[in-house]
């Protein structure tokens, strides 16, 4: 574009605003990044990646030359619910469908390291994901797939020793040798530490055990990705996209001076080392996000100083958002997925699970399963995406995007490095605290409906349709593993298993064992996944977090808004007239520690002016009602984001009254689906606060309820 033709172009530009500046159209996005109404040639100067080819460093194209063109994208499922033999019937039923690869998703317990018989995970077996005890659960969970022609990806990071091991003797079992297994395992415990919270060991235990994976892998397992740095539970946690992408970067740094620091040449694990990324709303940014991420890989390892071409690329799979998803007007998460899934494709992504429209609201029945898995079938045949190696490619915007994108994340990494790395500043809550501010501010945008989500803060339904949702019988499922349990321990060696755990302890105890080597050891003669959790347990100890609460960041957005300064000004007069603050504890019982939720509500209402506490996480309904009642709350908030309120929630009500504390009101929010609310209400449950409810509104029933029960 010439000089007088951009001229002319802002004269029209001006002219149809009507004299606003042109400025006003510009947009800063939450990463800090001024997105202009129009991009031109000149944002391309002085843009060192373009050039490339799909295929050649940096890989900015693409880790391969003819991407799509050549091969589609694996489509890979991720689910797992109830039981293994459930779970099987889900998986082959997918890949009969066109599903290319098995995602398994694991309940809570067995993420925590706790066999289903356990005390503390009565509310979460095979709730959130299926219920993994042993060699014998994994060899039903494959049952009729053959492990040497279909890959597994299987997201595990705290008991990520017994899970790889039971997978690889049941593959034995199969006849499958290790070598031939293809697939990956997380393995990425640092994230679980910034906003997951499915940690057991502490960091530099819990390193140990990732870089004893990568070792182990990189020797026996050739075709198996040894772990995938995970950015996709930051986003979801309220990462922006360049805090996403920074702190996924400087995981990965981490994970390979964890391995260098073994003495093990870069060269034989770093191939292995695969992502995994989010793919929120923002189109655009998010498949530049990718391309940033590809280029900025290849800088870290070139500096690690990789020879190997597959070392420097970055290869990810990717899954659509699920905080994007919204209880109100569902089926609109269809439509959400299908944006998303096309930004991951035109990003570059290697593999995909697309979320289905109902999980805002409970686990994905068979129908919408089968939409989310149609929707990557219907862009691998029906759009023509695939014939063209990355189609945006030279597009003013999203390179301009992919730039800006790389130099933020960078100086945030160099942040990282400044504190220490990754392991250092996870430690020091530098990662976790920058996330939960974002998520605050993402929060108060959605509430002052500056950030419009359809259906939910504008465009509402008079009345919301009814869609039929999975239901797991927790009840059964769980004593259905406690009898599977019991036969295992009846029918095993028990010395050889006890032998096995206390080599695996010993092990733990000392540096020169890999932990891998011996747990596959404990798996062949039937060791359970808490059993040899908990032999390392004994060895490293269980990790438990501090709980630091913010400060002024929700209610920051809302400065001079009069509706806020009114809830504030009844909350004040409340605590006048009754010479105390309105207080409330924010609980996350079970093994739930998706804490996203809990943090902004319990921030906010702080915000608002309330007396807020937010209880340890993993707490038993029990724990929590006495904690409770200890600090005399007013009311007790229960977060909950992986099905276990209807267990959990009639079993804080009971330990309320039985210890005292019956005139303390129980509050609930999270995904809870809308037919759980007429039981949650007759078990003494008095309001119900699901997905997309708007917090001051929220706040002001809340302070109704303390009102009534004062008086």
């Amino acid at each position: 574009m010439s000089t007088s033709d951009l001229k002319n172009w802002k004269a029209r530009a001006e002219k149809e605003l009507r004299g606003k500046p042109l400025d006003d159209l510009t947009w800063e996005t939450p990463e800090g990044i001024d997105v202009k109404p129009v991009y031109t040639g000149e944002d391309l100067d002085d843009l060192d990646h373009l050039g490339s080819m799909p295929g050649m460093a940096p890989f900015t194209r693409g880790p391969k030359a003819t991407m799509y063109a050549g091969r589609p994208w694996t489509i890979r499922q991720y689910a797992g619910f109830s039981t293994a033999e459930e779970s099987n019937a889900f998986y082959r039923k997918g890949l009969e469908g066109g599903q290319q690869g098995v995602s398994v998703a694991f309940d809570l317990a067995t993420h925590r390291g706790y066999d289903s018989d356990h005390e503390r995970v009565v509310g979460d077996v095979g709730k959130a994901g299926v219920a993994i005890d042993s060699v014998e659960d994994m060899k039903i969970l494959f049952d009729g797939i053959p492990l040497d022609k279909v890959s597994v990806s299987m997201t595990m990071n705290g008991a990520v020793i017994p899970v790889l091991a039971s997978f690889i003797v049941a593959g034995e079992e199969q006849g499958v040798d290790r070598e031939k297994l293809s697939g990956t395992i997380q393995n990425d415990v640092l994230k679980e530490f910034m906003v997951r919270n499915t940690y057991i060991y502490p960091p530099e235990p819990s390193m140990r055990i990732v870089s004893d994976i990568i070792d182990y892998t990189s020797r026996e397992m050739p075709k198996f990705n040894s772990i995938s740095i995970s950015g996709y539970h930051m986003q979801e946690a309220g990462a922006t996209l360049v805090q996403e992408l920074a702190f996924t970067i400087a995981d990965g740094k981490e994970y390979v001076k964890a391995a260098l620091a073994r003495g093990m040449d870069v060269d034989a694990f770093a191939p292995r080392l695969s992502f995994f990324f989010a793919i929120g709303m923002n189109f655009f940014m998010e498949a530049a996000k990718l391309r940033a991420a590809r280029l900025l890989w290849h800088r870290v390892m070139t500096e690690f100083g990789a020879k190997n071409e597959k070392s420097l690329m970055l290869r990810t799979h990717c899954q659509t958002s699920g905080v994007s998803l919204q209880e109100q007007d569902p089926y609109n998460n269809a439509i959400r997925t299908a944006y998303e899934a096309m930004s991951a494709v035109l990003g570059g992504t290697q593999s995909l699970h697309t979320n289905s429209y109902d999980e805002a609201i409970a686990l994905p029945s068979d129908a919408a399963a089968r939409l989310a898995r149609n929707t990557q079938l219907i862009l691998q045949n029906e759009t023509g995406v695939t014939n063209v190696v990355d189609p945006l490619a030279g597009s003013y915007y999203v390179e301009n995007l992919t730039k800006e994108l790389a130099d933020k994340a960078w100086e945030l990494i160099q942040q990282v490095d400044e504190i220490g790395g990754m392991t250092k500043a996870v430690e020091d809550g530098m990662p976790k605290l920058a996330i939960e501010e974002a998520a605050a501010r993402k929060q108060a945008r959605v509430d002052r409906v500056e950030d419009v989500i359809v259906g939910v803060n504008k465009f509402q339904l008079d009345e919301e349709p009814e869609i039929d949702v999975r239901e797991i019988d927790n009840t059964a499922v769980r004593e259905a593993q406690i009898a599977r349990l019991a036969d295992i321990r009846q029918s095993r060696d028990a010395v050889a298993c006890e032998n096995a755990l206390e080599a695996l302890e010993q092990g733990a105890r000392s540096s020169d064992a890999n932990l891998l080597e011996l747990a596959v050891n404990a798996a062949r003669v039937r060791a359970t996944v808490g059993e040899i959790s908990d032999a390392m347990e004994r060895a490293f100890g269980r990790h438990k977090a501090k709980v630091k609460l913010l400060d002024g960041v929700y209610g920051a957005a809302y400065e001079g808004d009069q509706g806020f300064q009114d809830i504030q000004a009844d909350v004040a007069e409340f605590a006048k007239k009754n010479g105390k603050k309105p207080s409330m504890m924010v609980v996350k019982m079970g093994q739930d520690g998706h804490d996203r939720g809990g943090k902004i509500i319990a921030t906010a209402f702080s915000d608002i002016g309330f007396d807020v506490d937010m209880g340890p996480l993993f707490q038993t309904p029990e724990e929590a009602a006495i904690d409770a009642i200890e600090k005399g709350v007013d009311v007790v908030g229960i977060s909950s984001q992986a099905a276990g309120h209807t267990t959990l929630a009639p079993q804080l009500v009971h330990a309320l009254k039985n210890k005292g504390g019956e005139g303390i009101i129980v509050i609930c929010g999270g995904v809870i689906p809308p037919n759980d609310y007429n039981f949650l209400r007759q078990v003494g449950v008095r309001a119900i606060f699901g997905p997309g409810t708007n917090i001051p509104e929220a706040a002001k029933e809340v302070l109704e309820l303390v009102k009534r029960a004062r008086t």
